[in-house]
């Protein structure tokens, strides 16, 4: 069964179960229905649209997460529903990860805004978006728009900073406490399609995933055992501060226009990245071990991304989440 999170509306159903009422059958002779009405299809059951799994009565909160060695190990990163990998300035990467299942109460290390992030994160609606903060120019994006912000150097609610790491690898964000004092929607569709089968048609073998953004490897392995692709760096299997190993159901390949942004620059005077995550575009999904070629497109900054199969048709991902990798155009990408 292919679930989206969508369910049949109410009022809908309603029309149904009148519709099946009213429809012909034999009359006794006082002119009631000879028969029992037939019984209407029970709804699907709904489900979260971005894990394809529970619903989350949870609203949708992005992070901003540290992805370099000097950030690691990670807290809370596993609990994310989905998570981007994004290139930013000298070559380095960051990720921005979406929580709605869970709200752990300590996401570490916290770091700060880049300006394609709104682009990026306007596809789940208005929802609350968590940084440390940002340069001038690299923030401005974000103040400009719709996105609910919780800003460390502006004063927002549930931050603290870690002893026993060193600045500005210490900040955590409490999301419990966010979720409190910040109100924000819960999950809705954003083009995703969850099912338990994979699809038909032309699949490879997808047993590795080894890609590059910006000029850092980014690899996955999948695992037989837990039915999982497993985050490798250098080698090494990655886990979080709790020991648990980071890992997920799917990997999407994304590839991507990616543009210098000039008028953000880093201390020492590298550029800011900005990939454009509207439009259309080569993708590669990795689910169960195996490997389906095909498009992304998305027409608008508040539309959905959609996944699709060389022959048109949506390309579904295992229930439980997904890793998005955002490439550039001319990234490598073993066979």
């Amino acid at each position: 069964m292919i679930r989206s999170g969508r369910t049949i509306p109410a009022i809908a159903m309603a029309g149904l179960i009148a519709a099946a009422g009213c429809s012909g059958g034999s009359s006794g002779s006082d002119g009631t229905s000879g028969g029992a009405p037939p019984s209407s299809p029970a709804p699907p059951p709904a489900v979260n649209p971005l894990t394809g799994e529970a619903p989350s009565k949870h609203p949708v909160i992005v992070v901003k997460i540290e992805d370099t060695a000097n950030g690691r190990p990670q807290a809370g990163t596993n609990k994310a529903d989905i998570v981007y990998v994004e290139q930013v300035e000298g070559g380095l990467t960051r990720l921005m990860a979406v929580f709605n299942s869970t709200l752990p109460s300590s996401i570490e290390p916290v770091r700060s805004v880049r300006p394609s992030d709104p682009e990026l994160a306007l596809q789940y609606g208005h929802i609350i978006f968590v940084a440390s903060g940002g340069s001038h120019a690299g923030i401005a994006p974000l103040l400009k728009s719709p996105l609910k912000k919780v800003i460390n150097d502006s004063g927002g609610p549930g931050f603290h900073r870690d002893p026993n790491r060193d600045a500005p690898y210490n900040l955590v964000a409490n999301l419990k406490t966010i979720a409190k004092k910040v109100k924000g929607p819960t999950a809705s569709g954003i083009g995703l399609m969850w099912s338990d089968q994979v699809p038909a048609g032309a699949t490879k073998r997808g047993k590795f995933v080894q890609t590059r953004v910006g000029g850092t490897d980014v690899g996955f392995r999948w695992d037989a055992k837990t039915h999982r692709y497993l985050r490798i760096i250098d080698g090494d299997v990655q886990h979080t501060a709790d020991g648990s190993v980071i890992s997920t159901p799917n990997v999407i390949v994304q590839f991507c226009k990616v543009t210098t942004y000039t008028k953000d620059r880093d201390v020492l005077g590298n550029p800011a990245k900005f990939t454009h995550t509207v439009g259309t575009g080569r993708a590669v999904v990795f689910r169960n071990g195996k490997r389906i070629a095909g498009t992304w497109s998305r027409s608008s900054v508040k539309d959905g991304t959609a996944f699709k199969a060389k022959d048109g048709t949506p390309i579904t991902l295992t229930p439980g989440g997904a890793w998005v990798v955002l490439v550039a155009n001319d990234a490598p990408l073993n066979k």
